[in-house]
């Protein structure tokens, strides 16, 4: 029997997709949780990457990980202490999932920390398992469809939206996302894998006029120029990945189902 494979972040967006696809695939999961409720069919285990505590009992026996916990505050600290445990548990292999433009977006000012600190969080874990000495494998993915329509359903709450000039992004489904995490968690370790980026991308205007136009609403648009580097980065296509837009699932595609 293979060894069981474990999910951080396993009852979010990603993480719960990634635990549903695991059990697909035939996986023993186990699901690093806070709380007694989790996805059925997979073993939950009482943890914390913040404190540490329950850390070393979770990750006992396990051979992977799939490290889907995360966020723009502490990712670094809580990679580097899943990292540790993993050390000493001798665990085989870690799947990381980053972002893209995690290297290319510069975060060095008080601005570029406040809009665009993720990249930088992202990059510090990133560069904490490349020191480590656990085997790995690191996908950056761009935005997601989704997360990019609960943004959109926000802004569309105002009757005037703030627009960003010139920022594009390329967004990919979550599911998609997750598949290729579970492809990478069922191999070896690869270190940094190919990036994945949606089909198309869009500017953010472009982005909201389609929700709007999709919910049949029409509101005011104001465009302006953000600030620092980290914004101009994004202007240049630092997200962005048109080399691998290997995403299936489109903007409009979401918004038709979102309509029904």
């Amino acid at each position: 029997m293979s060894l069981p494979i474990l999910v951080t972040g396993g009852t979010g967006r990603l993480g719960a997709r990634v635990v549903a696809r695991l059990l697909e695939a035939g996986a023993p999961v186990r699901v690093l949780t806070h709380s007694k409720a989790g996805p059925g069919g997979a073993t939950l285990v009482p943890g914390d990457l913040t404190t540490g505590a329950g850390i070393d009992a979770a990750l006992a026996g396990v051979g992977t990980v799939v490290h889907c916990a995360g966020s723009a505050k502490g990712d670094e600290a809580m990679t580097r202490t899943l990292v540790a445990a993993a050390e000493r548990a001798e665990t085989r292999h870690i799947v990381y999932i980053s972002v893209v433009g995690a290297d290319r977006v510069p975060v060095t000012g008080r601005l570029d920390r406040m809009a665009f600190g993720y990249f930088a969080a992202k990059r510090a874990a990133e560069q904490v398992l490349e020191e480590s000495g656990v085997p790995h494998s690191i996908l950056r993915a761009t935005q997601f469809l989704e997360s990019m329509l609960l943004v959109a359903r926000q802004l569309a709450k105002s009757p005037v939206i703030p627009a960003p000039t010139g920022s594009r992004f390329q967004p990919v489904a979550v599911d998609e996302v997750a598949a290729r995490l579970v492809e990478l968690a069922l191999g070896e370790p690869a270190g940094l894998v190919e990036e994945m980026g949606g089909p198309t991308a869009y500017l953010t205007d472009e982005l909201v006029r389609g929700y709007l136009a999709a919910m049949h609403r029409h509101r005011l648009f104001v465009p302006f120029r953000m600030p620092g580097k980290a914004a101009a980065a994004v202007r240049a296509g630092a997200i962005l990945t048109p080399d691998h837009a290997t995403g299936v699932k489109t903007w409009e595609e979401l918004l038709a189902a979102e309509a029904h």
